[in-house]
């Protein structure tokens, strides 16, 4: 049987911010692919241009070189549906009118738009919280219906920027176990960025890890731990010994990327 075309197709890509001092190189040809409904997550150092490579794949930033593709299989559908850290609900509309501020902006009708709303709402279990606003909702709630507004949508693909990162260490536990739960539903491609290895291990199907500035694909893991996966892998010998060898990999791109942070400031040099 021939190989399936990869949901989403990153071709050395690169991306260049300009200034009217200098030229800065956040990704230098990256190449990766997601398969349909692979969750494929993302870590490496800070400013590897891990948020700037999902801001390239949501079309939210333009690559300077190489070619993004993403497969479209349901027509009407967008291509992307983005979660970041910051939930950025809006707090003058309800919980339910959150969900649907995607859908309205696309002309969707209301009766189509409220069933939507309420499907997703009873997938992360806030079916209760409808006529609540933002303001009365915790931190993982919020993040719920952050979720929910995403794939409220029905996108090819859901990208997701540290979506955990802002929460307490219970609630973002319980959160990863909601993901898995929703992502084993729905079965989306999602392409996941977080600092946290130990995430990536309980999430990932693979692990791409970029390097220090400017960001490469240094090692692409695959995550062979079965599935469905739950909290208990992390005691597993197989879970420890692949934690083991990616930070070993990790932790130079780290300390390198550290390095270079303490290196002079190149205005200040040439000033």
């Amino acid at each position: 049987m021939p190989t399936p075309a990869p949901k989403v197709l990153v071709n050395e890509v690169s991306v260049t911010f300009e200034s009217h001092r200098r030229s800065v190189l956040a990704l230098d040809r990256i190449s990766l692919q997601a398969q349909a409904g692979e969750f494929l997550c993302v870590v490496g150092p800070s400013g590897s241009g891990k948020s700037t490579l999902l801001r390239v794949l949501a079309g939210l930033l333009r690559q300077s070189a190489g070619e993004v593709r993403i497969e479209a299989d349901h027509p009407g559908s967008p291509l992307t549906a983005m979660v970041f850290q910051e939930h950025a609900l809006l707090p003058w509309r309800t919980v339910r009118d959150n969900v649907t501020f995607g859908l309205e902006n696309r002309g969707v009708g209301r009766a189509e738009r409220e069933a939507r709303a309420r499907e997703m709402l009873a997938m992360v279990g806030l079916t209760r919280f409808a006529a609540h606003y933002p303001h009365q909702l915790s931190g993982g709630m919020k993040q719920r219906v952050g979720i929910a507004r995403a794939l409220a949508s029905d996108p090819e693909v859901l990208l997701m920027d540290e979506p955990l990162a802002a929460l307490d260490a219970q609630t973002r536990t319980i959160m990863q176990e909601e993901l898995l739960r929703i992502w084993a539903a729905l079965g989306k491609t999602v392409v996941y960025v977080t600092h946290s290895l130990e995430e990536a291990l309980l999430l990932g199907d693979r692990i791409v890890l970029l390097s220090a500035r400017p960001g490469r694909v240094s090692r692409i893991y695959p995550v062979d731990l079965g599935r469905p996966r739950g909290l208990e892998v992390r005691a597993s010998p197989a879970y420890g010994a692949l934690l083991e060898t990616i930070w070993a990999r990790l932790r130079e791109e780290v300390v390198r990327a550290m390095a270079e942070d303490r290196g002079p400031d190149p205005d200040r040099a040439s000033a």
